[in-house]
């Protein structure tokens, strides 16, 4: 949509309010609002100023002065508001240079897509990312320098199968069970329903939801793939959706990756292809039906695997997830459907547009406009310099025995190793001014001191459970 299409839109659905979205430095949508009558024309070319430095991670506060762009084309009508309000997605601007600006993630995969563009090997990167997430009906928890705890439930938690819920008819989700089942064990099919019908009804389009592999209400609904910037405004959206769908039913949503101890985590497999003129260019006759540049992108993603992951999975909980031996992606290899493996070629049909690369180390904790530019400049550099996979691993590689699977490379173990590694191997970030050495400086110290740093130095309740009595 154009401007003046908005407005004419504005018009037609007697819009009251115009809420103007843009994303903070690690990845939360923030909001400003305004009465429609404010917005023009002029308002997309000039935009809207508010306070840079009142956000994480951003302006220091003697240069706090920073523009909201409004960008026409991402507007959509707000499915829970009582005010009838049109939410649209807004890049950042310094009002002085109006210049874009660098530490706006939106900004960073805008870059991309242009450094894509200019280098030939192709013009379109395609993103679809598998957000899993999990449904509870009450979740507390607290952190005080004299205590700390969390807990959270849901009525299909298996854990609740002894419970008097006046009365308790059972169906309760085993332990790694919940792949799948039918209602009424799948106590969560309406509200998925209901999510996949407001998300298609917000122009989004939707492939499947289902139920997913652990107990207590996890779940997944898939998106059809897109354009990597507007697969990233996507992923916002669809984040803002299923936690207000759920939160309309007096529930609560969640994408931390690992909220549940014994059961599976929250997985966000991140599918990717190039195309150019309109063909895919990841088809060929290689291994699992790949191009050489497919295969050469899989070597570049693989090589930079560490450092990638500080993006695709940012948080001290995403390596509750990733752990050796269990359900997570932690080798970094590549194979044929094979789900044990980091990098997997989906083989659900032979036609070269569906040909594809799915990484499935990622998880939905992460910042979409960092995550997924930070993979694509990865595969670029295998392409551009050829970087060859090895061999892959046709085996279930958490069945290998120990000398082999030594030889497997691993991923980090913790936020604060891909930290390291991200620190040590980002140059390839740097290509095309699309993340600057500032961008990547402020994610590094930004996280050890707010996250890492604040993991390490609290007690941890099970410390307790261990130590107490030493």
């Amino acid at each position: 949509m154009t401007p003046k299409e908005i407005l004419a839109l504005c018009k037609e659905k007697d819009v009251k309010a115009v809420d103007l979205r843009f994303m903070d430095f690690p990845g939360l949508w923030q909001h400003t609002t305004i009465p429609c009558s404010v917005l023009e024309e002029d308002t997309f070319e000039e935009g809207l100023g508010f306070d840079g430095s009142s956000i994480r991670g951003w302006q220091a506060i003697n240069e706090s002065d920073m523009l909201l762009m409004p960008q026409a084309d991402t507007a959509f009508m707000d499915p829970f508001t009582k005010l009838p309000t049109l939410n649209i997605i807004c890049n950042i601007v310094d009002p002085i240079t109006h210049e874009d600006y660098s530490r706006d993630p939106r900004n960073v995969a805008r870059k991309a897509v242009s450094y894509l563009q200019s280098t030939g090997l192709a013009d379109t990167a395609y993103f679809g990312p598998e957000a899993e997430f999990f449904i509870f009906d009450d979740v507390r928890f607290d952190q005080r320098p004299d205590a700390g705890f969390f807990y959270v439930d849901s009525i299909e938690a298996e854990w609740n199968r002894g419970r008097d819920e006046g009365p308790n008819l059972g169906y309760k989700i085993r332990h790694k069970e919940g792949y799948f089942p039918c209602p009424p064990m799948d106590q969560l099919m309406d509200i998925r329903n209901e999510m996949m019908q407001t998300l298609i009804d917000c122009g989004l389009q939707v492939e499947c939801q289902h139920h997913e592999v652990g107990t207590a209400g996890q779940s997944e609904i898939d998106l059809k793939y897109n354009e990597m910037v507007k697969m990233a405004d996507q992923l916002m959206m669809y984040k803002y959706i299923i936690k207000n769908v759920a939160y309309k039913h007096n529930k609560t949503a969640t994408f931390m990756p690992k909220p549940v101890f014994s059961d599976n985590g929250s997985g966000m497999h991140v599918h990717f292809s190039l195309w150019k003129e309109g063909q895919p260019l990841f088809a060929g006759d290689g291994y699992a039906g790949l191009s050489q540049m497919a295969l050469y992108a899989i070597g570049g993603i693989l090589k930079h695997a560490p450092a990638l992951l500080a993006f695709t999975n940012p948080t001290t909980n995403s390596y509750k997830r990733l752990v050796p031996g269990y359900e997570a992606p932690v080798n970094l290899a590549y194979s044929q459907r094979n789900r044990s493996a980091s990098c997997r070629i989906p083989m659900y049909s032979n036609s070269p547009k569906a040909k594809r690369i799915e990484f499935r180390c990622p998880d939905p904790s992460c910042n979409p406009y960092f995550a997924f530019s930070a993979l694509m400049m990865a595969a670029l550099d295998g392409i551009e310099n050829k970087i060859d996979p090895g061999e892959p691993l046709d085996k279930d590689i958490y069945d290998l025995p120990p000398e082999e699977a030594a030889n497997v490379p691993k991923t980090p173990g913790s936020l604060d190793e891909a930290l390291d590694a991200l620190e040590a191997d980002h140059g390839f970030l740097l290509r095309g001014d699309v993340f600057t050495q500032d961008v990547i400086n402020t994610w590094i110290s930004y996280k050890r001191e707010n996250e890492v740093d604040a993991m390490r130095l609290r007690p941890h309740p099970y410390e307790f459970c261990l130590y107490y009595d030493i």
